[in-house]
């Protein structure tokens, strides 16, 4: 049997894909469960700075599957949801695994469903196929998003999208998700390896200390008052600035315009 998640370390990058395509990549507890080993390793190996997350076929994920989740949410009792907050579904969705400070890039090559959509809203930056429909099917089921769906939708797009979204249980096109915010660039669907190979290179020619703490100061300061907000900015930053031994080289490199995928005339490659 093939593995139900691939995991390939390729340079400073660990990609990630979901590898059950005869259910559209559908998330059962075993498939849970190698994913929260994933995200571990990927958080604590040094040679791992950016990871990307995508599926196998023609599916990102079409989110939890129901043979194995809820036949279990309906047997357990609802004591459980209290017993599991610092568990999120996939590991990144909630808990310990959600703040990794590394950069993780969603790859969405095609459906988007239910928990898929938790999923990739989990991730820092999106990008997606334009043949990608997004949507949350739970109350079709009889069941509402519970590992992350409602809280960074309404967070990322606003009550309205995140209203329609749920309350239809209606997808909609990877055309109406980037005017939502829901992702940050779509691409024709056969230039989206390209692309996002493109957009990881972007952030690894970037200081991997900056980046990171960058990261880590967004998680801190989402829904705090303004002014503590920008207090936590200035902590962060300036304590990088001072503290981050690459600063001169890198500063130099500008001043000599040698840094790399400098832009306009003497543009470098990445």
């Amino acid at each position: 049997m093939p593995a139900k998640v691939l995991y390939d370390k390729r340079g400073a990058v660990a990609y990630v894909t979901l590898n059950r395509p005869e259910v559209k990549n559908a998330v059962d507890f075993e498939t849970h469960e190698l994913l929260c080993e994933i995200w571990a390793d990927f958080r604590d190996d040094p040679e791992l700075r950016v990871a990307v997350l995508t599926g196998s076929g023609d599916a990102f994920t079409a989110g939890a599957d129901l043979k194995t989740h809820a036949p279990e949410w309906q047997t357990v009792g609802p004591m459980v949801g209290r017993e599991r907050l610092e568990d999120g579904l996939c590991g990144i969705t909630r808990g310990p695994l959600s703040r990794i400070s590394k950069p993780i890039v969603a790859s969405v090559n095609g459906w988007c469903l239910g928990h898929g959509v938790e999923l990739a809203m989990a991730c820092d930056i999106r990008i997606s196929s334009d043949r990608a429909q997004f949507g949350t099917f739970e109350v079709r089921r009889g069941m509402h998003p519970a590992d992350g769906g409602i809280v960074r939708l309404v967070n990322t797009c606003g009550v309205g999208v995140a209203m329609e979204l749920l309350l239809t249980g209606e997808p909609i096109s990877a055309e109406r998700a980037y005017t939502a915010n829901m992702v940050n660039r779509v691409v024709p669907h056969d230039e989206l390896e390209a692309q996002t190979e493109l957009l990881v290179s972007t952030i690894l020619r970037c200081d991997q200390a900056a980046v990171e703490s960058a990261k880590e100061t967004v998680l801190e300061i989402v829904g705090r008052p303004l002014h503590d907000q920008l207090r936590v900015e200035a902590m962060w930053g300036y304590a990088l600035c001072a503290a981050n031994p690459t600063v001169t080289g890198r500063s130099q490199q500008f001043f000599d315009k040698t840094d790399r995928g400098r832009a306009g005339a003497t543009a470098s490659p990445l």
